[in-house]
């Protein structure tokens, strides 16, 4: 490796550090979870090394815990992770010239929100050696994370096991508000999701329909409403909802 990739890998190295850090505490959850649902420490920490996607792998755990089929698997993960594709369309334009097809398909293999949107913010166009520095960590920090959480499950108390997996609600808590309180579309859409899933946990025969079913359902509807009644335009602001008036609602 000559110096100029040596400086390109290091510099995706420290651009990636606090992503691990924020995916070591989230994925240490997971790994609670998982065990909570009978997975092992050493399958749930293969399952995320390969699958490098938070929200599709705490649904995966949950349709895995309640025995649901492969084809809720299947539906669920290409709805949740169908995002995955339009940013890798988005992050390609940005790729140097050197980079391969070939090349394409390894960064793909990580390009989750966090990474995407350093990769981004960028100043420089990307290549090879400086993604994979700075996939190296998060990749590393979620499946560490991922082990840790499921062999601690082993070793803490139930009670203490049960108490954290409100990391989960947490996550998604700090994940929605922010952009909730900017955004009355995001808003309106987070709390259909959140109704329509209530209504699938409480409602006598609803309750009958499979977890994998319920979340393909609930986002589906959710995201499918949010597209309807709050289209985004080409300059990226949302139609019948101008700036100004979105912060006035949410105030």
């Amino acid at each position: 490796m000559n110096d100029t990739k040596k400086i390109q890998f290091r510099s995706g190295l420290k651009d990636g550090i606090p992503i691990a850090l924020g995916y070591f505490a989230v994925s240490f959850s997971l790994g609670i979870s998982m065990v909570a649902s009978g997975i092992s420490a050493v399958e749930g920490t293969v399952m995320s090394l390969t699958n490098v996607t938070s929200a599709g792998e705490f649904a995966g755990v949950k349709i895995i815990a309640v025995g649901g089929t492969l084809i809720e698997m299947v539906l669920t993960q290409f709805i949740i992770n169908l995002r995955y594709s339009l940013m890798s369309l988005s992050l390609s334009q940005k790729l140097d010239k050197s980079v391969s097809f070939w090349k394409k398909l390894i960064i793909a293999f990580a390009n989750t929100d966090e990474i995407f949107a350093v990769a981004m913010n960028h100043q420089k166009s990307l290549t090879l050696t400086y993604m994979l520095g700075l996939q190296s960590i998060p990749v590393l920090g979620w499946t560490a994370g991922t082990f840790l959480g499921a062999v601690a499950s082993d070793l803490m108390p139930e009670r203490v096991s049960v108490a954290l997996n409100v990391m989960l609600y947490g996550m998604f808590i700090a994940i929605v508000i922010p952009v909730a309180k900017k955004s009355r579309a995001v808003l309106i859409v987070a709390s259909i999701a959140i109704g329509l899933s209530s209504l699938f946990y409480f409602v006598p025969f609803l309750k009958q329909v499979s977890a994998g079913i319920s979340i393909i359902i609930c986002t589906v509807a959710a995201a499918g409403i949010g597209a309807v009644f709050f289209p985004v335009k080409e300059d990226g602001k949302e139609t019948g909802d101008d700036k100004n008036k979105t912060e006035s609602t949410i105030e």
